[in-house]
């Protein structure tokens, strides 16, 4: 097996890189100057090195906190629970949203061997009444897994006594009626909201 052919193995274990991109991206690497393959070498193996999750909430950081949690202005009563750290960021880029966050690491995929035990629920859980928290948003996938998720969140988190709201689904900006899929449609009527 060549230098390559490992390094192309490593890059298809990346989300969305299959083995055709995984070498069109070593290929690239080989044309540039060398000092640019050893930036990247440098970039990554601090990531490795330095990022951790947040010891409150699981998002990555730098330090034991993220600069969600590390922020005295979010307010700590609202939680927006997502599946993956970098669904952070969609929702950060709004600039809407004043709470802080839980991340999971993943859905529940019983099909998969995932369970709540392989997700960080049981710290989720526990923030609720320690922290004195009002809602708990769930912004999870709105996939099978996802809503399976969501549901199996609504039924630990409500005896806790926080309000369980889930964001709403609905149908994109920009798009035609004609192109977008019945469930859609369906979870557009059933949110609709006064004009």
């Amino acid at each position: 097996m060549s230098v390559i052919d490992d390094l192309s193995r490593e890059l298809t274990r990346f989300p969305g890189i299959g083995p055709k991109t995984a070498l069109r991206l070593v290929y690239h690497l080989m044309k540039r100057p060398k000092e640019e393959a050893h930036r990247l070498a440098r970039s990554i193996r601090k990531v490795a090195d330095e990022i951790r999750p947040c010891r409150r909430c699981g998002n990555f950081s730098e330090g034991e906190l993220c600069e969600v949690c590390a922020n005295p202005r979010r307010d700590g009563s609202l939680v927006c629970v997502v599946e993956e750290a970098y669904e952070v960021g969609a929702i950060e880029r709004t600039g809407e949203y004043q709470g802080v966050y839980h991340v999971l690491g993943g859905h529940l995929s019983p099909l998969d061997g995932i369970g709540p035990e392989e997700l960080n629920l049981r710290s989720l859980l526990e923030r609720i009444p320690r922290e004195e928290v009002k809602e708990v948003i769930l912004a999870t996938n709105a996939s099978v897994e996802g809503e399976a998720t969501a549901v199996y969140l609504e039924n630990a988190i409500r005896p806790l006594g926080a309000r369980v709201t889930r964001l709403a689904r609905g149908i994109p900006v920009g798009s035609d009626l004609e192109y977008v899929d019945g469930t859609t449609i369906a979870e557009a009527l059933a949110g609709r909201r006064e004009m």
